[in-house]
């Protein structure tokens, strides 16, 4: 809510490699660049893209380790 009300940009989960964001996410307290290139590499300024929303409550999902889970089934 904060990039999208701050900033007018997203996060297009779709493009950021679960691997790659959970092994920033674990360096980031030592090293935050590699998180930040990361999120910055997946933003976009479709801030009213229903699609892009709901793909981004399943990646959330998909990278706590829940795959059942999926918004296009509800």
């Amino acid at each position: 809510m904060i990039l999208k009300k701050e900033l007018n940009v997203v996060a297009d989960w779709r493009k950021i490699d679960k691997t790659d964001y959970l092994l920033a996410m674990e360096r980031s307290p030592i090293k935050d660049i590699e998180i930040k290139e990361l999120l910055k590499q997946g933003l976009t300024n479709k801030i009213n893209d229903r699609e892009i929303y709901m793909k981004g409550i399943d990646n959330s999902y998909l990278y706590e380790g829940y795959v059942s889970f999926e918004t296009d089934r509800l």
